[in-house]
């Protein structure tokens, strides 16, 4: 049976793929540097910046799942990510196995019209430099045929328990359960595309498991046509049972805030998404294997049931 090994076991993404994984009997390694315990599944307590452990993690897979999250800096990811690249490329290589690494769409900078996989990468902030350097490292290494890849791609997220590193979990779903307004970066007449999590996980799948997909970059399923930032706030107000105000960030507030709060000082570079139209396709992906993805009505119903049964969030 197949050994499929996810790195960053303890993510939102692996959190939705494990159970696919176990819906279709296939045998399960879980890597992270945190215990996770999970039923039918072996788990490995590695750091994948430590060559050696990579190695050993990755021993014996078939597929490997790049599904790591690192702490919201460039300072960290800068010193982390090339490593965790290098090691994860080598591993795959020395163990045979197939990689399948999450991306995001940081390299493709401010984009007019929508993002296809054919989009150059011209990124517009030190973050989207430093993943298109990652994902020329792992082009790379494709193109000489010594490692079968495939690059996922998805935009920002929300989903049911994605709620520690979801903008519209974070600024959305939790303020409004707690009776907060919710809130939105910069402009909330823009549109701005959200893929959900649960489709993500199951096209990694199904990426994974077809021969076709590797040696691609391929965009996850996402719903078109894009919603508007108050447009999002609407929807999920309506089965939040909240009322549907929005609380607007303009970018001299997110500066101010960010002399003072770390993380809204990383956002600050990140900005363009929110000011002009964010707009993700995944045509590619739904003709390949005829998939339509979770609209965003269905999708924000399912994740505002979730969030309200939650005791704390």
């Amino acid at each position: 049976m197949p050994l499929h090994t996810m790195l960053g076991a303890n993510g939102t993404i692996a959190t939705e793929l494990i159970p696919i994984l176990q819906l279709n009997g296939q045998q399960i390694r879980l890597v992270s540097r945190k215990v996770k315990s999970v039923t039918g599944a072996s788990f490995i307590q590695a750091d994948i910046l430590n060559r050696d452990a990579a190695f050993e993690a990755v021993k014996g897979s078939d597929f490997v799942y790049l599904l790591v999250g690192l702490e919201y800096s460039l300072k960290i990811w800068k010193a982390s990510w090339p490593v965790i690249m290098r090691n994860t490329i080598d591993a795959c290589k020395a163990a045979g196995a197939r990689l399948i690494f999450f991306d995001n769409v940081y390299m493709y900078g401010r984009v007019e019209g929508r993002m296809t996989e054919s989009t150059p990468f011209h990124p517009c902030s030190k973050k989207g430099k430093l993943r298109a350097e990652l994902d020329e490292m792992l082009l790379s290494e494709m193109k000489t045929g010594k490692l079968n890849a495939i690059i996922a791609k998805a935009a920002d997220f929300y989903g049911p328990r994605a709620f520690k590193t979801s903008g519209p979990g974070i600024m959305v779903f939790d303020r409004m359960k707690n009776g907060k307004t919710a809130q939105c970066f910069v402009d909330k007449n823009q549109p701005h595309s959200f893929t959900y999590t649960p489709d993500a996980a199951k096209a990694l799948y199904i990426l994974a498991t077809h021969e076709k997909a590797y040696g691609q970059t391929w965009h996850l399923p996402t719903a078109t046509p894009a919603l508007t930032g108050i447009g999002f706030v609407t929807l999920a107000a309506k089965y939040m049972k909240a009322g549907n105000n929005v609380q607007v960030l303009p970018k001299w507030l997110i500066k101010a805030i960010g002399l003072f709060i770390p993380l809204m000082k990383e956002m600050g570079e990140m900005l363009y998404q929110n000011e002009f139209p964010y707009e993700f396709d995944s045509s590619k992906f739904e003709k390949a294997f005829q998939f339509k993805p979770t609209s965003y009505e269905e999708g924000i119903q399912v994740t505002a049931e979730w969030f309200l049964a939650q005791q704390m969030v």
